[in-house]
């Protein structure tokens, strides 16, 4: 018969209900997570380049600038990175599936090195 110990018979020891994270809080880390010592930063705000630019227009068949929104590897810059709005967001993203559709931008590079 298997011995109960104080988590009612489990086999983990002696670490309790909350694994091995000791006494670093909920999230681990030196401070316990997010707590008073955070530090805050202040940056730059990004700016929409299609809402600060009016003569630029998100088209499928302009490669060279929807590459600004594609990383090195072939995938979609997010928007927090970008800067770009939520419904420009959308339109970016679509016109670049558009582009690799019809071969105007690669779907992902070539790992061979």
């Amino acid at each position: 018969m298997r011995p109960s110990g104080p988590n009612g018979g489990g086999d983990r020891g002696d670490r309790g209900d909350r694994g091995d994270r000791g006494d670093r809080g909920d999230r681990g880390g030196p401070n316990g997570g997010g707590g008073p010592n955070k530090k805050k930063r202040f940056g730059r705000r990004k700016v929409d380049p299609f809402l600060a630019d009016k003569t630029l227009v998100i088209d499928y068949k302009d490669p060279g600038l929807l590459r600004r929104f594609v990383t090195e590897r072939g995938k979609i810059v997010p928007q927090r990175i970008s800067g770009v709005c939520s419904k420009n967001q959308r339109a970016v993203a679509v016109a670049i599936r558009r582009a690799r559709n019809i071969a105007l931008l690669p779907y992902t590079t070539i790992s061979g090195e």
